[in-house]
């Protein structure tokens, strides 16, 4: 059996949770999961020009949205501050660090000058060798070797070797006494034992950095797997300017958390034999980390859709009910057995729960609000007279199975419904098709809805026959400025 991991996901509070944070947790929750051991959230937020107060609660709540749980934390690097001061100071007696003294005009003419010698811009090394007081405002930056090279092993990538000539010094500890990233994430690997880091590819430039300071401390590092970049169509990497990052977003407009999850389990990573449709345990059972594939993976929001309305379909509908209120604006305070009751008869055309609202508009406002338009409600070759005929035809079907007015009405059984009203169909010499077009239209004031036979059922006879009543009120006056628009 495989040893127990420890490993982390560490996102900055600095905006909107990413989606991409929720992809590197994953797959980090899933080998936790896998192999046993410990994940831990930690909060990167030693920047504290971008930090926003809110931003960490609410990554903690999409992640529990999503059903990914950590074991440890949240961790906050700014609650660190001393260790990392102390790692520092470590650092500069062993000549692996020293203190920077040069002001920000001096740094920008330095980078002015590089670039105009089309140079690389970098730090030029003023204070390597310098005495530099502690007691005055400064940064620390690591000693990077002028020569040779520095050299780590990727998981996913293999052998990776950077030139230490390309190396910046690179700045550890800021003059406001934060650590930037390359010192915390080091330090709290190691002081948190951690023993696998799956992180995103961008940090691979990264890398060098952080190989020069675990030598630097003496530590082992930890394994590595550097998981590819997630990319719009046109292979960029996936921004907001192009694609919707927030998950935060996807929650509100409808998506489920298991489609989404399963989703981004294809990114990077497959469950081989073609297969697209996973839940989260069988993910978990199938992964293993050297299975990641390194070509950039990109994020399709139709196929994302696709594949949430293949979770939504296999939602029950009081479950599919009780969702669909969580995101809708017309569903939020119905009765949930009317949601309940409608969320089969939507659920085969909905890609995403906000798909409600559209579909079953009709389902929340007054019979008098349907606005069932004159073009509309007659079918092609088809008289104004003849289809107002039909209506009221109907209208009776209605009224009897339903028992009339408010006080008498009865519940319409679907299959009845159906059955008188084909026969009408029938015996008017109308196809099926024009006929429930007809209806559709003066119930629902839409070309297309959910089952209309059953929508008439959860309306009630009273409303039917309502909504029948103006629809032929609009056949009889196609001027009506109110209900419909001229036409023949």
């Amino acid at each position: 059996m495989a040893e127990p991991v420890v490993v982390r996901a560490a996102p900055s509070p600095t905006g909107d949770p990413h989606v991409g944070t929720a992809y590197i947790f994953l797959f980090n929750y899933a080998l936790r999961q896998k192999r046993g051991g410990k994940f831990i959230l930690r909060i990167d937020d030693t920047d504290r020009t971008r930090y926003q107060a809110d931003a960490e609660q609410n990554i903690i709540d999409e992640l529990a949205w999503l059903g990914l749980a950590f074991d440890e934390g949240p961790v906050r690097q700014s609650a660190r501050s001393d260790r990392y001061r102390e790692a520092v100071e470590e650092l500069i007696a062993k000549g692996a660090a020293y203190r920077c003294d040069c002001t920000k005009e001096r740094l920008d003419e330095v980078r002015a000058r590089q670039r105009a010698e089309k140079e690389q811009p970098r730090y030029d090394g003023q204070c390597r060798d310098r005495d530099v007081s502690a007691d005055g405002p400064h940064v620390v930056r690591l000693k990077v070797p002028r020569d040779g090279e520095t050299t780590f092993a990727d998981s996913l990538r293999g052998v990776i070797t950077f030139a230490n000539a390309t190396i910046d010094d690179q700045v550890l500890l800021k003059t406001d006494g934060h650590p930037t990233y390359h010192l915390a994430t080091v330090v709290d690997d190691h002081d948190m034992e951690v023993t696998h880091i799956l992180r995103a590819e961008d940090w691979i430039n990264s890398m060098p950095k952080h190989v020069l300071l675990y030598r630097a401390f003496g530590w082992e590092p930890p394994e590595h797997f550097h998981l590819p970049l997630l990319r719009n169509a046109d292979k960029s990497k996936i921004s907001k300017r192009k694609n919707h990052t927030s998950i935060t977003w996807y929650r509100e407009n409808g998506f489920l958390p298991e489609a989404l999850l399963n989703f981004l389990g294809l990114m990077g990573w497959s469950m081989g034999e073609d297969r697209e449709e996973f839940s989260l345990d069988e993910f978990i059972a199938a992964f293993e980390p050297a299975d990641i594939k390194t070509s950039a993976p990109i994020f399709d929001l139709q196929k994302l859709e696709w594949l949430n309305g293949v979770y939504i379909r296999k939602c029950p509908p009081e479950d599919l009910g009780r969702r669909i209120a969580a995101v809708s604006e017309l569903g939020r305070d119905a009765d949930p057995a009317l949601m309940t009751a409608l969320a089969p008869l939507v659920s085969e055309r909905m890609k995403r729960l906000t798909d409600f609202d559209d579909m079953c508009a009709f389902f929340f406002v007054g019979d008098d609000e349907i606005g069932a338009r004159y073009e509309d409600l007659v079918p092609k070759k088809r008289t104004d007279t003849n289809t107002a005929a039909v209506l009221r035809a109907a209208r009776e079907i209605v009224a009897e199975l339903g028992g009339g007015d408010d006080e008498t009405a009865a519940i319409m059984e679907p299959a009845d419904l159906e059955q008188r009203l084909r026969a009408l169909g029938a015996e008017v010499e109308w196809k099926p098709r024009e006929l429930f077009m007809s209806i559709r239209y003066a119930i629902t004031g839409k070309k297309v809805s959910p089952p209309i036979v059953e929508c008439m059922c959860l309306l009630g006879a009273p409303a039917c026959m309502a909504r029948m009543d103006a629809a032929i009120d609009v056949l009889g006056n196609p001027e009506n400025p109110i209900l419909g628009q001229a036409g023949s």
